[in-house]
């Protein structure tokens, strides 16, 4: 049975659970979710997702959200890329979503998707001193390893990296971090590894400039 994923390309969390699913090779096709036009908010969308946020998996009758969550079920479904310390897996995925993406996905979404008289002041110059914390701990971490959680890589690796792919600013430079570049150099070198905007339909280039009204 082909499970669905509903994401989209400038979306790091969804990239986080499609990374998991091509690199394990789990039978998996994406969804694709207007979200800048506001489908998200839809009541079709609300019906499959009440949070309104990608991304959504459901394979048969199983519906879930939340990337880790997503992540998970995948590493448990194929036995790939849980760790031998479960502890160890789980305690790197909530230093990401608390101290990693969840400042680098509004920082980005501010600095790059949001125009600038609707920026709260402030706001991106805050997101970006918390995450240049959070690169510093993760880069010290990777100083003397290869991967985040283990001696292999798992799931905590394909969430650390979810927004560090892409090519937009918004407070993070490969060159200022040795440690963090090698090892997305050393993900990328994965078999069946894929840029999120290669791997998930929509890209800022395919929405066109709205006109001024």
């Amino acid at each position: 049975m082909t499970a669905q994923l509903w994401c989209f390309g400038e979306s790091g969390n969804a990239y986080k659970a499609a990374l998991t699913m091509q690199l394990a090779a789990y039978d998996w096709q994406p969804v694709y979710v207007d979200f800048f036009n506001g489908e998200g908010r839809s009541p079709e969308f609300r019906a499959l997702n009440p949070m309104g946020e990608v991304p959504v998996f459901r394979e048969g009758d199983l519906t879930l959200t939340q990337s880790a969550v997503i992540q998970l079920h995948v590493a448990e479904r194929t036995g790939r890329f849980l760790g031998r310390d479960r502890n160890e897996t789980l305690r790197w995925l909530m230093f990401d979503n608390h101290k990693l993406s969840g400042q680098a996905g509004p920082a980005r979404f501010l600095l790059n998707f949001l125009p600038e008289d609707k920026r709260p002041a402030g706001a991106a110059a805050y997101l970006q001193g918390r995450l240049k914390a959070a690169y510093q701990v993760l880069n010290d971490h990777l100083a003397d390893r290869d991967w985040v959680a283990d001696t292999d890589p798992t799931v905590a690796d394909f969430a650390l990296c979810g927004y560090l792919y892409y090519p937009e600013p918004f407070g993070f430079d490969r060159a200022d971090w040795p440690h963090i570049d090698r090892w997305l150099e050393g993900l990328a070198a994965l078999p069946g590894w894929t840029h999120p905007y290669d791997l998930m339909p929509g890209h800022p280039s395919d929405r066109a400039p709205k006109e001024d009204t």
